[in-house]
């Protein structure tokens, strides 16, 4: 006998121009010059234990070291170049670097070029910021 599918999901799909950016991120929060969109979320997929986002960081943007208490987050970097934060420290990533941040570690990524840097990212068990629980080390907030 098959499964029946979760009640309330349906399958999804957009498109980057038809997402709105995310309003809201401030840099005291550590969304430093950030352009953001959530692609996949609660919101607008009823996912609640998976997001899927979109961040260009424009020349000397960054998203300050940060960490979730609920969720896996991963991330590629589609164009350009940065540095990628982690527990450690300060690591060069570019192009084609895939990135896994278990829940509770910290890190965050600063576009150290002259060109806008893409970065494809989600989480695994959340499908909001709320859900995700997040703590930015710059900005000293948690949500």
């Amino acid at each position: 006998m098959k499964p029946e599918p979760k009640t309330g999901l349906k399958p999804y799909s957009t498109n980057l121009k038809n997402v709105p950016k995310v309003g809201g991120l401030s840099a005291k929060d550590g969304w430093v010059n950030m352009q953001v969109q959530f692609l996949i979320d609660q919101k607008t997929a009823n996912s609640d234990k998976m997001l899927v986002g979109w961040t260009v960081l424009p020349p000397g943007a960054q998203h300050d070291r940060y960490r979730h208490f609920n969720c896996d987050e991963f991330w590629i970097v589609i164009k350009g170049r940065g540095v990628m934060y982690t527990d450690d420290g300060e690591k060069p990533s570019g192009e084609g670097d895939v990135v896994f941040t278990p829940r509770g570690h910290w890190h965050g990524f600063k576009n150290t070029s002259d060109q806008d840097v893409v970065l494809v990212w989600g989480w695994s068990g959340a499908g909001s910021l709320e859900a995700a629980g997040y703590e930015s080390v710059e900005g000293g907030r948690t949500h």
